[in-house]
């Protein structure tokens, strides 16, 4: 064990005496590793930030609750327009059918999105503030956080009283001095009393729920100040949470029975909507990080062989340079194995070396990246051993024939040279 430690600390010095021996050749060989390890890592890193940025955003919608639309999340919206945009919307009866008679769900939330209004306040106003109607479940479905205020209550819902809840953006520019609380609006010509500010969403880069810039009403009102019964420019959204021990299929299975009930679709009929699952996202979005992933990863290979082969060279030249050295070695008892694991080591310490900076590099990006973006970007312990890996095996795959050279030399003819 002794000896092993002995020949890697030797194997150590010698790296560096070869880096210091002749810097441009060492950084012009390192760079390539440096480059490689950089494309790769900072490619996985951005890759795994990203991921972990839109999964924090879609659990904020919940992994237990069912989306009903007019079409599939999984097929692209461009090429199936018109396939889909003859279905009828999911209706208030649709919602009330589901609310009434599922045994699976633990509660359910229909919203009827109306779309960019002006809000005014006295002389200010606010152009294409997001104005939407929810009922009276959506608060706690979505787990809504307010900085002043509360929802809608059940009766109020009910009633449709001109109330509204706004967003934190909106009350920052119509009241910037003031509480908004108890204050109130004109929205689409009406009066409403604001009861309540949500929180400040965060920064994240997919951000399903911002309601910095939105009005929110009672669905109940919302039928008062537009015709929800008109084929209007009007979306609409129904959402199903599932109870604690109940499977997403059990619960569209039931769903779309009770909806194809209430639409009174025949045995025969296709389902004029579509049940969806959050995992359909999740999926679509892993293809696509794993491509980029693959991406970077050739784009990072192409460098990496040019510094492998580098080092290689600086290996071959080490070797030559220190012919008379490992006759002497060999004569005096120093085995095969022993010559071979010396230049390894020696090929992987250089390969480590410039890993290390491309790792340095990658940690740094990210950092300045997560200043500029606003959300974070990291680079997770477990690229950076993905790193220090992928520096190893280059450091054996550019090491090895130049070490297996160094170890088969004849000690006699090794001492003359």
């Amino acid at each position: 064990m002794y000896r092993i430690l002995k020949i890697i600390k030797e194997s150590y010095l010698q790296a560096f005496q070869q880096l210091l021996g002749n810097k441009l050749r060492s950084f012009l060989s390192l760079l390539g590793i440096t480059i490689g390890i950089f494309c790769i890592i900072s490619v996985q890193s951005a890759v795994d930030s990203l991921a972990d940025n839109i999964k924090k955003s879609f659990e904020k919608l919940g992994n237990d609750v069912i989306y009903v639309d007019r079409q599939p999340w999984t097929e692209n919206p461009d090429e199936s327009y018109f396939k889909y945009i003859k279905r009828p919307k999911m209706s208030y009866e649709d919602f009330k059918a589901v609310s009434e008679k599922s045994k699976l769900a633990e509660m359910s939330s229909f919203s009827l999105f109306i779309g960019g209004k002006t809000v005014k306040y006295l002389s200010n106003s606010i152009e294409r503030a997001f104005v939407f109607g929810a009922s009276a479940q959506y608060a706690e479905m979505y787990k809504m956080q307010f900085d002043e205020g509360r929802f809608f209550s059940n009766e109020e819902s009910k009633k449709g009283v001109d109330k509204c809840i706004i967003g934190n953006s909106i009350a920052a520019e119509l009241f910037p001095n003031v509480d908004p609380v108890g204050k109130d609006i004109k929205v689409l010509g009406r009066k409403l009393n604001i009861i309540g500010v949500i929180e400040k969403s965060g920064k994240d880069l997919v951000n399903p729920l911002n309601y910095d810039k939105c009005v929110i009403i009672s669905f109940n009102l919302a039928r008062k100040m537009v015709n929800t019964k008109s084929n209007g420019p009007f979306g609409t959204s129904l959402a199903i949470k599932a109870k604690n021990g109940v499977t997403l299929d059990q619960l569209s299975d039931e769903v779309t029975g009770i909806i194809r009930n209430s639409r009174g679709l025949r045995p025969m009929d296709s389902n004029n909507f579509a049940v969806n699952e959050l995992s359909s996202l999740t999926t679509i979005l892993n293809s696509f990080f794993d491509v980029l992933n693959l991406a970077g990863f050739v784009i990072g290979l192409f460098a990496i062989l040019v510094g492998m082969f580098s080092v290689a060279n600086i290996m071959f030249v080490s070797v030559k340079e220190r012919t008379s050295i490992i006759g002497i070695k060999k004569a005096i008892g120093a085995r095969q194995w022993i010559i071979l694991l010396e230049f390894l080591i020696e090929a992987i310490v250089l390969c480590l070396i410039g890993g290390l900076i491309g790792l340095i590099l990658v940690y740094s990006t990210m950092k300045i990246l997560t200043s500029v973006l606003e959300f974070e970007m990291f680079l997770s312990f477990n690229n950076m051993l993905i790193g220090v890996g992928l520096s190893v095996v280059i450091g054996i795959l550019a090491g090895l024939l130049p070490a297996w050279q160094a170890a088969r030399m004849d000690p006699v003819v090794a001492m003359r040279g």
